[in-house]
């Protein structure tokens, strides 16, 4: 079962990626935007990557990659889906630095024990049947004193939920977005964990996009549009964004966010 699911994913993902045209990617705002606070959360805390030996996991298009060999780091851009691997490649060539490609299962990680200073995962764990086995792995390979970083959906906002019901065609049909209780599985792994949860009351610009602007969620994937149309979005995410830092302070508030970012050292 677990191998038709993977397949179903390759497949879903290979098919992207033969749509992607890597001229229209702005590496930096991936990481930078105001719309990425995962991003931001995760460089926060992940400290000077010169020099580190950095996998990225589930590379999909290869931005992380790209970021972060342009700070210094040697990368990895590691993916199931050969497509995406192929068009990560193209990105780094693109952006005038050396990244490294390999088609990789999360769940099993050709790699020896105590390799990576760094593993870097963005929206990948919600597409593994079993996320706990990755987490294991990527505390397997990576160095002593190493970090594991991470971003993904959580399950508890009904918004997010509903939206999910609709967008299934730039979805995957087996992918399963995180309990926020995974914070507690990666701290019986890790020496430390830090942790945050982005998009509550911002996700009111998914309703404007959808109620307002009519755009076609199966047509548009909204979690790019909201990097692609920062600037656009600044001034509505900006004074949502601190309405979100007071809700979160809130009793059993930050399991309601969209996504969850981790940072973990081994």
């Amino acid at each position: 079962m677990q191998d038709d699911l993977l397949q179903r994913e390759q497949q879903f993902h290979d098919q992207w990626a033969s749509t992607i045209d890597v001229d229209g990617i702005r590496v930096a705002d991936y990481f930078e935007a105001c719309t990425a606070p995962e991003n931001r959360f995760i460089l926060k805390h992940l400290g000077d990557v010169r020099g580190k030996l950095l996998l990225d996991l589930g590379c999909g298009a290869g931005e992380n990659s790209v970021y972060f060999a342009n700070l210094g780091a040697r990368c990895v851009a590691s993916d199931y889906s050969p497509g995406m691997v192929e068009v990560a490649l193209k990105l780094a060539e693109k952006n005038g630095v050396q990244v490294e490609g390999r088609v990789i299962n999360a769940m099993a990680i050709d790699y020896p024990d105590n390799t990576f200073d760094i593993v870097y995962a963005a929206n990948l764990l919600h597409h593994i049947p079993d996320p706990l086995q990755t987490i294991r792995e990527v505390h397997r390979v990576l160095k002593p004193g190493g970090k594991m970083c991470f971003w993904d959906p959580l399950r508890h906002n009904p918004v997010i939920n509903v939206y999910r019901k609709i967008a299934t065609e730039v979805r995957t049909e087996d992918e399963m977005p995180l309990h926020i209780n995974i914070v507690r599985e990666v701290r019986q792994l890790f020496s430390t964990t830090k942790f945050d949860t982005f998009w509550i009351a911002t996700l009111w610009i998914f309703l404007q996009f959808y109620l307002i602007e009519k755009v076609n969620p199966n047509q548009e994937r909204y979690w790019k549009k909201i990097i692609i149309e920062q600037d656009r979005l600044k001034p509505t995410y900006s004074f949502l964004e601190r309405l979100d830092r007071f809700i979160k302070k809130l009793p059993l508030m930050k399991r309601m966010a969209w996504n969850i970012a981790v940072v973990a050292t081994k």
